[in-house]
């Protein structure tokens, strides 16, 4: 089979999950991941037989994402911020609301006049360590630690901090329960925050593919996080710290209340303009 016949052959296979352009950006993906040609080696080469294996390979791959497997799942690595993660069932894909949150956080966080100054900085849900990691990259010199729940997780975010070179302190526990001892310039989230009575609003291949804990609340209170981060801010989050969340746009006023006892706390509104992230300065 030739690049041009099998990028035929995925659109046609995979018609049912994905758009024209999407089925092109990903076989052309796969190509490259595979058979290591980019896109102007691929059309140059568009009627180049491919190696037996690399399209058992390719065949293979298409399988996969017809069961509704996340394509980063299946390259084991996405790019999120102009970096490179590697990704596995035990942690989120990062969003692009998350790319979203965090060129905020870096915005304000440069307006600081002490940032190379030994900023401490804490993440609350490490996830594959897409937040602490970029942080680190772009203010090296400030001391971030991040929390998270699942050491699976942990083991993912070590081995990105690892591949980029970048030392971020991760921490097991269950932030819930965990009491706090140091004090912090900035701290920072996207937790759990899907309601359990939304997971019926959720995509199947979400569900199926992405862990749980990491998507939904584990109580009927969809803002049991906020609230502990809250508390928590108020005591170790120094003054004129800084607070940056990703949030539920379902519950923007009632997630913003429980900040209220900021000096200066918003909503702010994500691309496609819901309620996305609460920034605030203590």
């Amino acid at each position: 089979m030739t690049i041009s016949a099998y990028k035929k052959y995925f659109k046609a296979e995979l018609s049912d999950l994905y758009t024209e352009s999407e089925s092109a950006f990903l076989s052309s993906l796969f190509i490259h991941k595979m058979v290591g040609f980019d896109n102007f080696q691929q059309r140059r080469s568009s009627e180049q037989e491919l190696l037996t294996d690399d399209e058992k390979q390719l065949y293979n791959l298409v399988s996969e994402l017809k069961t509704g497997k996340p394509y980063q799942q299946i390259l084991g690595e996405t790019e999120f911020y102009g970096m490179k993660f590697f990704v596995d069932e035990n942690v989120l894909i990062p969003r692009p609301e998350t790319e979203e949150l965090l060129e905020i956080a870096i915005r304000e966080i440069q307006g600081l006049k002490d940032k190379e100054q030994g900023l401490r900085i804490l993440d609350i849900g490490t996830g594959s360590g897409v937040i602490p990691l970029v942080l680190k990259k772009h203010f090296p010199n400030a001391d971030v630690s991040s929390i998270d729940f699942s050491e699976k997780a942990l083991k993912t975010a070590q081995r990105n901090a690892d591949y980029h070179q970048l030392e971020v302190q991760f921490i097991h526990g269950d932030y819930l329960s965990l009491k706090l001892t140091e004090q912090y310039d900035i701290i920072i989230s996207n937790p759990p925050y899907i309601g359990i009575e939304e997971e019926i609003e959720i995509a199947e291949s979400v569900k199926e593919f992405e862990p749980k804990m990491a998507l939904f609340s584990p109580t009927s209170d969809a803002l049991i996080f906020y609230r502990k981060i809250a508390e928590d801010a108020k005591d170790h989050l120094n003054d004129n710290g800084l607070l940056f969340l990703e949030i539920n746009q379902k519950l923007g006023p009632e997630t913003l209340e429980l900040y209220a006892y900021f000096s200066n706390a918003q909503l702010v509104k994500d691309l496609s303009e819901n309620d996305r992230f609460i920034c605030g300065k203590k």
